[in-house]
């Protein structure tokens, strides 16, 4: 069962096994069903999510009452509303529903804190896991502000290769920044090169 998530942070650091081993007595086994809403604005968020089967999405709704979706998180990633919950301790601005039925390995904040106590070096592993997740952000918000539809269409095929299978065009529209109709008259127009 921890296979996944040992495999996916030793990417970083190298940690020896009795590390693993407190790591992995910390985390939580929870299965969810498909259309689960794991976290709403307003509430707090306690804890990370690491996705071993399954797909969900984090979104807000904006000003005009239209769902924005921030992220997709699949099979080993991670999911959580760290911004504002965990590290401000404010509410929630995001809620967090999956898509699909999942397998996750939960974290609270708590947990991890007695896991840096533990095992220090899974602060830098954690670290180095933000940095890439603010760096994949950064680089969806240039891609979004410079990028045609077509363009994002396309950069979105080869970051999620299946994903297209497993949603509904609607999340993915809303993903890309566009209408549901445009991103159809998109693929049309791919379709017909």
């Amino acid at each position: 069962m921890y296979s996944q998530i040992n495999k996916n942070i030793s990417r970083y650091v190298t940690f020896e096994p009795k590390e693993l081993e407190i790591f992995n007595s910390l985390l939580e086994y929870k299965t969810v069903a498909k259309k689960t809403v794991l976290l709403q604005e307003g509430e707090m968020c306690h804890f990370e999510a690491f996705v071993i089967k399954g797909c969900v999405r984090k979104y807000y709704i904006d000003d005009n009452g239209f769902e924005v979706i921030l992220q997709f998180a699949l099979e080993n990633s991670w999911v959580s509303d760290i911004s504002f919950s965990i590290y401000e301790d404010a509410p929630s601005r995001v809620y967090i529903e999956t898509l699909e039925d999942c397998d996750f390995l939960l974290f609270s904040p708590e947990a991890k804190e007695e896991l840096f106590a533990k095992a220090p070096k899974f602060e830098r592993a954690f670290r180095i896991l933000m940095q890439r997740s603010l760096a994949v952000t950064q680089d969806r918000l240039f891609h979004t502000i410079s990028k045609t539809a077509t363009q994002k269409y396309i950069e979105f095929l080869e970051q999620y290769p299946t994903l297209s299978q497993r949603v509904a065009q609607h999340y993915i529209a809303s993903y890309l920044g566009i209408s549901a109709e445009f991103l159809s008259k998109v693929r049309a127009k791919m379709t017909k090169l």
